[in-house]
């Protein structure tokens, strides 16, 4: 079993890489590597997407490296390869980006990323710190995970979904602000996992030991 997270010189991975080897090892789920080649994205059995800074530059980052960028396309669309995206890695997969200019995205879930407005103007973006998970799913990748446990943000904008049965769960910040989505065999998280403390380990080790 082979876990993928995708190099395309869009972010440091040093601390998912470790923190994706360590639940593998713990969940006997096989060898997680970094990678920037495209034949080992093609043939990974499941794929990691981070992503840090802008959607624009992300987003133009990843269709740089086209070869990358087809393999993933063609593994995650056409061989159904369990994916998660990270921060923007997971607003990628939405239809298209609003930070700038508007930038077209994955397309994978359906809806747009839009800069955070919170109703209550004493709450600073960036969105940046830990805050609350509320579960609207019962998704795989929840197990041993509730309401009220928290995760680590930092994001100035967030995934407004088109189809609420595709917001897996949100957070309170002057708003409803979109926490992780998901459909079929794909996944997305807005918080860092990897600095989630317990909370994002277990996550990630669902992710690791999920088979849709």
């Amino acid at each position: 079993m082979l876990t993928a997270i995708i190099d395309y010189e869009s972010g440091n991975l040093h601390s998912a890489e470790k923190a994706f080897q360590r639940m593998a090892r713990e969940r006997d789920a096989g060898e997680v590597i970094v990678t920037s080649d495209a034949d080992v994205v093609a043939r990974a059995d499941r794929l990691v997407l981070p992503g840090d800074g802008a959607f624009p530059a992300c987003a133009a980052e990843l269709r740089g490296h086209k070869g990358i960028y087809d393999a993933m396309v063609e593994a995650v669309e056409q061989k159904g390869r369990p994916f998660l995206g990270i921060c923007v890695g997971m607003q990628l997969m939405a239809t298209t980006g609003h930070e700038y200019k508007d930038t077209k995205g994955l397309g994978w879930v359906s809806g747009d990323v839009v800069r955070i407005e919170p109703a209550d103007t004493s709450l600073k973006v960036p969105h940046m710190g830990w805050n609350d998970l509320v579960l609207e799913s019962d998704h795989p990748v929840f197990n041993e995970i509730r309401s009220g446990d928290h995760a680590y943000f930092v994001h100035s904008y967030h995934f407004r979904v088109a189809d609420p049965a595709q917001r897996l769960a949100y957070v309170e910040y002057g708003q409803h602000v979109t926490a992780v989505v998901g459909r079929d065999t794909m996944v997305g998280m807005q918080f860092h996992p990897e600095k989630s403390q317990d909370v994002g380990l277990r996550m990630i080790g669902n992710f690791l030991t999920w088979t849709p």
